[in-house]
């Protein structure tokens, strides 16, 4: 009378029963987490035991409870039940849809202890911690470089690759970053964006601007191994190594 809900035996109906009322028999020995069913019981104890009873028949993956099993299931299907009413952009787990949505909240609830950064995701958070632990923990067998974010080992990773997905359309030159590509653009375009505020001096790209900018610094990392001096610019003292080898390059 309090649901409607109808049962073949009179055992599931006294048990369901329990869910109207503050009745909570089941407990769990463990952690003494109570439950108004006898199968909700079960199904805990599974956290515990760490039995995995429900397995994919894909990938043989599994889960210790059946609606784990279901939405990860959606993951080899072309289904992807939730929608986005923002962007219209779909998804196949509800925990990834949930994330998504904050995006467009503007919500970031997750703050880092350290710096007070905030993120969106506690996935972003975590990562972003470890710039301030320094820990880096992604690497592959290619050159034992590591990483602290598995965004940039993948950005590395087309290194070795060889693949230049990225082409100018002007003179077909391919790069395996986007970056390289627009820095490579202001070749073709004679856009100097970055200039020197002591001399207006304008560069193309930003380090050769904070290569020029230790000429207004007198700061000269730069030394010869010959006699000692020194220059405030790579290709001076480049210049300057083939006066001891009597050899000039023009």
């Amino acid at each position: 009378s309090m649901c409607d809900k109808t049962f073949s035996q009179i055992g599931h109906i006294k048990e369901h029963s329990l869910i109207h009322t503050d009745s909570r028999p089941y407990s769990c020995n463990v952690c003494d987490k109570t439950f108004t069913e006898k199968g909700s019981l079960n199904r805990h104890y599974s956290i515990h035991t760490r039995t995995k009873l429900f397995s994919c028949n894909v990938c043989d993956k599994s889960f210790p409870h059946k609606r784990y099993l279901k939405q990860h299931s959606l993951t080899h299907s072309a289904e992807r039940p939730f929608i986005c009413s923002v962007c219209n952009k779909t998804f196949a787990q509800i925990s990834h849809f949930k994330n998504h949505l904050s995006i467009h909240s503007g919500d970031k609830p997750y703050s880092c202890s350290v710096c007070d950064k905030t993120f969106s995701q506690k996935g972003h958070l975590n990562e972003h911690c470890l710039v301030h632990s320094g820990e880096k923990p992604y690497s592959r067998s290619v050159c034992d470089k590591t990483f602290s974010q598995k965004a940039y080992l993948n950005k590395h990773f087309i290194i070795h690759t060889g693949n230049k997905p990225y082409s100018c359309n002007v003179c077909e030159k391919s790069f395996t970053h986007k970056a390289n590509l627009n820095q490579h653009y202001l070749i073709h375009s004679g856009e100097k964006s970055y200039l020197c505020n002591f001399c207006n001096k304008s560069f193309r790209h930003k380090a050769h601007l904070n290569q020029h900018c230790l000429v207004h610094g007198r700061e000269k990392p730069y030394s010869c191994n010959l006699c000692d001096k020194k220059f405030s610019q790579k290709a001076n003292l480049k210049k300057h190594s083939f006066g001891h080898i009597g050899k000039y390059p023009y």
